[in-house]
């Protein structure tokens, strides 16, 4: 009965982010915004997660995988299309990577900046 409740956890917080997806038509996916919607819900707790939301989020991400064979299917069946516009899908995968990975690296010396501060305050205390 508690995997079932931690799936209905997971489901509404995937509706949730549905909603304000299509409310507020923003960019993102809805359930990205559901996941970002739980994981605020989790830090406000300031407490863990129950055993049973841990089980079965962690055993829906060992079948992540399966989630990909879409995704391959659409490639092997627009592959005209790729080999036409190969370019601008090359210059685009890399110019987002080298973004990411240069937002990723600042947001990591931010927080290890901010980290540190933090320490130096509580040690002062």
């Amino acid at each position: 009965m508690a995997t079932l409740r931690s799936f209905l956890i997971l489901l509404a917080a995937q509706l949730a982010g549905e909603a304000v997806h299509r409310a507020l038509h923003l960019p993102l996916p809805g359930p990205v915004l559901g996941m970002a919607l739980l994981a605020t819900i989790l830090l406000l707790r300031k407490r863990e997660p129950d055993t049973a939301l841990v089980q079965t989020s962690n055993g829906l991400l060992r079948w992540l995988g399966l989630l990909f064979i879409p995704a391959g299917a659409g490639v092997v069946a627009n592959l005209d299309l790729l080999r036409s516009a190969w370019l601008p899908i090359t210059v685009a995968l890399l110019l987002s990577t080298a973004f990411t990975v240069a937002a990723t690296a600042l947001v990591m010396q931010w927080l290890l900046r901010r980290g540190e501060r933090v320490s130096i305050t509580v040690e002062q205390r």
